[in-house]
């Protein structure tokens, strides 16, 4: 079952973030967490078509010329000295997926890709999709809990207009 939450709770979906939901929700058999044990790769081969068909540039191997750069440094003449990986990233540069399975909320995992995203030049969203649960836990609860304290908390202040958290 696909379950999201977009945050600030306070604004809705705009039509790209939406567009993303509907991809997950087109694979949602296929990669629902409570029958299947993918790891975070096949989530992403199975969400890709979709992706790409919405103007996403999509990672298509762990290869070092298959990864997607997105700028963080600039030096000298304009050159990138600095870059974080992505999932998928819109042809505008401004959406920015990753997709975690096991290592979502066991190693923090979430909390890199958020202080990555928000590193990213030009990146305005970060959608974050996570399995419902995970052995004995449910990673996404445990991520929304903590996205709805940082927001609710209001004492740190994200360069982001958005987060969208998917579940599948």
């Amino acid at each position: 079952m696909i379950r999201y939450q977009f945050f600030p709770r306070s604004r809705g979906v705009t039509k790209e973030i939406q567009d993303v939901i509907d991809c997950f929700k087109q694979v949602e058999t296929n990669i629902d967490s409570e029958h299947n044990e993918l790891k975070s790769n096949d989530v992403l081969m199975h969400v890709r078509p979709y992706l790409e068909k919405i103007g996403f540039v999509v990672e298509s191997s762990k290869k070092t010329a298959d990864k997607i750069d997105v700028p963080v440094l600039f030096g000298q003449d304009n050159k990138i000295d600095k870059s974080f990986n992505a999932d998928a990233l819109s042809n505008d540069g401004r959406i920015v997926i990753e997709v975690e399975a096991g290592r979502a909320t066991e190693n923090n995992q979430f909390l890199k890709d958020l202080f990555e995203a928000c590193m990213m030049f030009d990146v305005e969203y970060l959608v974050l999709a996570v399995r419902n649960e995970y052995r004995t836990h449910f990673d996404f609860d445990i991520v929304y809990n903590f996205f709805e304290t940082l927001y609710i908390s209001n004492r740190l202040r994200l360069p982001l207009k958005g987060i969208l958290l998917i579940g599948y």
